[in-house]
């Protein structure tokens, strides 16, 4: 089946019944809240830790049924199971996509093309929570035998998104004394200020890179070189200096060793491991040293959970499966193009960030993986920002806007950090606008309603709101490790079940290659070779015209 081609999800008998559904689709949550005083209860699920209420998005009647019904007849969960079984579910990279493999315990086995891979990563992990340990505990210092107190990651992608946003997810975690700063844009900025205040005799760079090539990365990591090199104290033997301040993720050995790192020292993941979902491989080395390898574990097992949910759970209760189809109702359906992810929790401020490459990496895809057109609308662009933050930027558009929004929002019922405003519970405070934000986009507000408050009848249609957005609430007891896993992995499962309605394959990239092709051939151009400025379009001469004309040197 992995193989084969896609079901052409418009072709289906389900499909036919949504779509008959979403003509003249016209939802009332107020009517039906009111017709079913239970909905809350009958529309709540549990995933691992976390509780998932549904009863405010756009399921009534027979819409959860039509919606599990494409799901069986697009073969959703048959690709589900192929994908844990290790079949080659990303057919132009002929590859396994195992991601889920990274977590599984170490007395499990699953055997993809001849290897135990589960065997693999827990070698690797070994030999990851091994070097954090010393790095944690002093054992390992700086060439000049000062212990480690910082850590630069030098990554970009899925070798920076997951790290960082887990390090500032699990804050409370961390190890007294030792911080985190991550580089990723190649712009000289990022290197220049995640480099100015810290000591080079108590820095650590970590090189993330699968094939130690990536152009952001290595152009990053020679910078860092330079900088580390030109600001230790004279006489220090350089080659020795790089092979204790730099280590690698990974698997170009060779590379490694040119660079100047110990290719002991390097820690490397797999090839079914795409970029965007290996923040549970090596490539979260800056993690584990910031928080520990037992805290690591506590994470993968949170992604275990999720993923033995996903993988076990029956597709009604199956919370990545609904989730996944209700944005296939929104998106393909109902014609929503964002989707907001708001996370009452400030240590999740870089998690909306973190979902962008997950979801619109995986999904942005026009053609099927068997290379036909796509039959439907694919993807959909995700975005947020954390907390009140949001409400005073954006709800605007949310709550009175005309387009369509459905919108996450995940909060945590214990604080990481519980302070008091006199007799106040910040934290309460903070929960009373999550829950009211969400009643107000459910429920909104009648013109009658504004009216009985005294409004003057001019302003009554400013202040009516006409709620029906559809929301999703997710609660969780606390921000732990354990916790961080069930939600990221319950976000790579509902990309995975939208990409497999909608035929496409979830794990290439092909669409980031043309623009660093480009850029290879315009960086001589750009810093003044005559024939190569001559290959360019019009406009770029232009550009690149503008730019030497106004650069000082």
């Amino acid at each position: 089946m992995s193989t084969g081609g896609p079901v052409d999800p418009t072709s289906t008998p389900a499909w036919a019944e949504l779509s008959a559904t979403a003509d003249g689709f016209a939802p009332d949550l107020r009517g039906w809240f009111d017709a079913d005083p239970e909905r809350a209860t009958a529309l709540a699920r549990e995933a691992g830790d976390l509780h998932v209420d549904l009863s405010r998005t756009f399921l009534h009647g027979d819409l959860l049924e039509r919606l599990l019904a494409l799901a069986e007849q697009t073969r959703v969960l048959e690709r589900r199971d192929a994908m844990f079984a290790g079949e080659h579910v990303n057919p132009t990279e002929d590859r396994a996509v195992l991601h889920t493999a990274l977590r599984l315990p170490a007395d499990a086995t699953l055997e993809v093309d001849g290897q135990d891979v589960v065997a693999d990563v827990h070698e690797v992990l070994e030999r990851v929570y091994a070097f954090a340990s010393k790095v944690r505990s002093g054992e390992w210092t700086g060439v000049t035998g000062r212990r480690i107190e910082t850590v630069v990651n030098i990554g970009i992608g899925g070798s920076d998104l997951g790290p960082v946003m887990a390090y500032e997810a699990l804050a409370p975690y961390r190890q007294d004394g030792l911080s985190c700063r991550f580089i990723s844009n190649i712009d000289p900025t990022d290197a220049a200020q995640s480099l100015e205040g810290i000591d080079p005799e108590t820095t650590l760079f970590i090189v993330s890179s699968k094939t130690f090539g990536t152009l952001e990365t290595l152009t990053n990591a020679r910078l860092c070189r330079a900088w580390l090199l030109d600001h230790l104290p004279a006489g220090t033997d350089r080659e020795a200096a790089v092979a204790q301040h730099f280590v690698a993720v990974s698997t170009a050995l060779d590379k490694v060793a040119d660079f100047g790192i110990d290719p002991d020292n390097a820690f490397g993941f797999w090839d079914w491991v795409g970029g965007r979902y290996s923040m549970d491989s090596a490539i979260g080395l800056s993690l584990v040293v910031a928080i520990g390898p037992e805290r690591f574990a506590e994470m993968l097992d949170g992604f275990h959970a999720m993923d033995e949910h996903f993988r076990t759970a029956a597709p009604a209760t199956n919370v990545p499966l609904v989730m996944g189809l209700l944005n296939v109702w929104y998106t393909t359906f109902l014609g929503a193009q964002t989707h907001a992810v708001l996370p009452y929790a400030q240590q999740l401020h870089r998690f909306p960030a973190y979902l962008q490459q997950l979801t619109m990496e995986s999904n942005g895809k026009g053609v099927r993986w068997d290379g036909s057109p796509v039959t439907t609308d694919t993807g959909e662009v995700f975005w947020g920002e954390p907390g009140t933050n949001g409400q005073h930027a954006f709800y605007q558009l949310i709550h009175q806007g005309t387009r369509l929004i459905p919108a996450d929002f995940i909060a945590f019922a214990q604080p990481a950090y519980a302070l008091r405003d006199g007799d106040t519970d910040v934290h309460e405070l903070f929960l009373a606008n999550f829950l009211a934000q969400t009643r107000a986009l459910a429920f909104g507000k009648t013109a009658d309603e504004v009216r009985a408050e005294g409004v003057d009848e001019a302003l009554v249609s400013a202040r009516t709101f006409p709620g029906n957005r559809p929301t999703t609430s997710i609660m969780a007891p606390a921000l732990t490790p354990s916790v961080l896993g069930q939600l990221v992995a319950l976000y790579e499962h509902i990309t995975f079940v939208q990409g497999a309605v909608w035929g496409i394959d979830s794990f290439d990239q092909w669409g980031v290659e043309l623009g660093k092709q480009l850029a290879q051939q315009v960086t001589p151009a750009v810093a003044g070779d005559p024939s190569a400025l001559d290959e360019q379009d019009p406009a770029t001469r232009s550009l690149i015209a503008y730019y030497r004309e106004h650069r000082s040197r």
